[in-house]
């Protein structure tokens, strides 16, 4: 198990397949599941044949992009999981940035802490030149928009996406945010002056 990631209160490491039974925990919360399947959770048989595989293979490829366990520092204790890796169909220098916390970590700063790592993963790693980070979300999704906010992102797009399932609030439709290479390093820090 490899960590990719570092964070004050997070480590990032890759999921094993013994992680199934995290994922089960997480998806089996109906607040956690509110904006994905309106609450429904995720089976045990779903998680095991094609969420772990997939994770899995991400890991295969190589280190830079896929889905991640977060794990609090110190204690170990599983806070949910964090992704960057582009979208099906999608160019790879564009990763979508994702994440699931466990109800108990909302509220705490973690989904910020955790995305803008990965942001900084992404526009330093050397296997992809990565040009923009998006991120997206139900448009009455108000925690998470403020989650891309705080991490630099601006809104470029509203859209209509095809859910699976009605989901209360899916009527105002999607929105897409996104932080390119540019704005990325015009945010960091200036280096401190040796003269």
């Amino acid at each position: 198990m490899k960590i990719l990631l570092r964070t004050p209160r997070l480590v990032l490491r890759q999921f094993t397949a013994d992680d199934a039974g995290l994922l089960v925990d997480l998806d089996s919360d109906p607040r956690v599941m509110r904006y994905i399947t309106d609450g429904v959770p995720t089976a045990r048989e779903e998680v095991v044949a094609d969420y772990i595989p997939a994770y899995l293979a991400y890991h295969r490829r190589g280190p830079d992009f896929g889905f991640w366990v977060a794990q609090l520092r110190g204690t170990g204790d599983f806070a949910g999981w964090f992704h960057l890796r582009p979208e099906p169909g999608h160019p790879a220098d564009e990763p979508e940035l994702g994440y699931r916390l466990k109800h108990a970590y909302w509220g705490l700063g973690l989904a910020t802490e955790g995305s803008r790592a990965l942001i900084d993963h992404a526009f330093t790693v050397d296997s992809v030149a990565v040009t923009r980070v998006v991120a997206s979300t139900m448009a009455v999704n108000i925690a998470s928009r403020l989650v891309m906010e705080k991490c630099g992102m601006d809104l470029v797009r509203h859209f209509v996406a095809d859910w699976p399932v009605r989901i209360a609030g899916d009527e105002f439709g999607d929105v897409e945010y996104a932080i390119t290479r540019e704005s990325w390093l015009a945010s960091r820090p200036e280096p401190p002056n040796p003269g």
